[in-house]
């Protein structure tokens, strides 16, 4: 086929497609990217300056951890394609699919020993949280069916996980009366290195004490709450929340799909913590951008209790489950990150962004600067201009995607120290101009 202008691409865009969160016909004109290699989108048209290359500053909304046609993963997905693209997973199996789920139990702590893979992250919310009340079903205690999660968090866009998402601080708040009543607690208090509050422990129980008979699970983001905020809280939440859950008879949900794969400084956020969960959900990152795939990892306990019941299955079965060429993705994406020091790369970019976002402290209307991980974070203490901060970031060379009170930035690991420092000052000028 031959190849559209920008110009007819942009204007068959703004006729049919509808972009996320955003209204249709879009408002904004949106950057037509041609091709991306490395860290850098290569862009269609210039932009501000005239430039055509934008530095990631977002990894494409967290995934893209090793970059863009990077050539392990590239060979892994042709040679998959070579063999087959996909078959269905009811009744059948296939090598990619196997290696990808042993190499997760092996990765992840040691009592998950299940994986049912997923289309995308909401989806493994709706699997896991699915999981916990068919195991509460089979094991004779059907009322045990509400979810107890605390303020700030975000676990995707379907119906169930919308239901534990923040009800006030995001668009979920439309689905009131619609959705499962669930159960909230405060946002925990912030700070990675703060000591757990007593206070909010206290409260905390308080309301699974109260509420346990009907509780079937509590899910939270460990350690870094994403789309809900970017707030980041103590490992000792988790270890709180993983005696409470033992005290009270509920079970435990990490929704990792933000986190996993070392995004916060550890292979995945629970290990700040030394704890397991009963379940956790895995995504984003799992195949380091290149396709879509989650999954959701459960103990031993949970899929027996589940295979007990009066339906001995788990009442779910995506089409594309364990597409091969994603699971060849995946097992070539956890190839590169274990096999390289990756927690020092991490470290890296961690020490680079608090070194270039410390100035952000003195900009005007800046609430607060915070990094943790391969994540950097400017609050502002109003609404983002989103066009005007994307388009001083875009002057500065980098791409970056504000949202609510946010200026943040999640790198690929592969980001060399000069463009960590052009991420950094991208975010200050946004904040300036937002």
């Amino acid at each position: 086929m031959p190849q559209l202008s920008a110009d007819t691409l942009l204007a068959l865009d703004r006729a049919h497609v509808w972009h996320p969160y955003g209204p249709m016909p879009g408002t904004v004109t949106p950057y037509v990217v041609e091709s991306a290699s490395g860290v850098r989108l290569r862009l269609a048209e210039p932009v501000a300056d005239g430039r055509r290359e934008l530095v990631d500053g977002m990894s494409s909304w967290w995934a893209a951890i090793h970059g863009y046609r990077h050539p392990v993963l590239d060979a892994a997905v042709r040679e998959q394609l070579g063999r087959m693209s996909h078959v269905m997973f009811g009744g059948l199996t296939h090598e990619p699919a196997v290696r990808l789920a042993a190499r997760l139990v092996e990765i992840t702590p040691e009592p998950l020993q299940h994986v049912f893979l997923a289309d995308s992250g909401s989806v493994a919310v709706e699997v896991a949280m699915k999981m916990c009340l068919q195991y509460w079903q089979s094991t004779g205690r059907p009322e045990k069916r509400r979810l107890l999660t605390w303020r700030g968090g975000y676990h995707g866009d379907t119906f169930h996980p919308m239901s534990v998402c923040d009800p006030d601080g995001g668009m979920h708040h439309l689905w009131g009366g619609v959705l499962p009543g669930q159960l909230f607690a405060p946002q925990p208090p912030a700070g990675f290195d703060a000591p757990l509050d007593p206070e909010y422990a206290s409260l905390f129980e308080g309301l699974m004490e109260r509420h346990a008979d009907e509780l079937a699970a509590v899910i939270v983001e460990p350690v870094v709450q994403g789309a809900g905020g970017m707030q980041f809280h103590s490992p000792a939440y988790l270890r709180m929340l993983r005696e409470l859950c033992d005290r009270y008879g509920v079970l435990l949900v990490f929704d990792e799909i933000a986190t996993g794969f070392g995004r916060s400084g550890a292979l995945f956020a629970a290990d700040h913590a030394g704890v397991s969960p009963d379940v956790m959900c895995l995504g984003k990152a799992l195949t380091g951008g290149y396709l879509t795939l989650a999954a959701a990892l459960c103990t031993g306990e949970i899929a027996d209790g589940v295979s007990r019941g009066e339906m001995p299955v788990l009442a779910h079965g995506p089409t594309f489950m364990g597409n091969p060429l994603a699971c060849a993705a995946a097992n070539a994406s956890l190839d590169l990150l274990l096999g390289q020091d990756w927690a020092v790369e991490v470290k890296r970019i961690e020490a680079g962004l608090s070194e270039g976002l410390a100035a952000a402290s003195d900009v005007p209307g800046v609430r607060d600067v915070r990094v943790r991980g391969a994540i950097g974070v400017v609050q502002l203490d109003h609404p983002v201009d989103v066009p005007a901060a994307t388009e001083a970031a875009a002057r500065e060379g980098v791409w970056l995607r504000p949202f609510r009170d946010l200026v943040y930035t999640m790198p690929p690991y592969v980001t060399q120290d000069e463009d960590v420092a052009r991420i950094a000052a991208a975010v200050t000028a946004a904040a300036v101009a937002g």
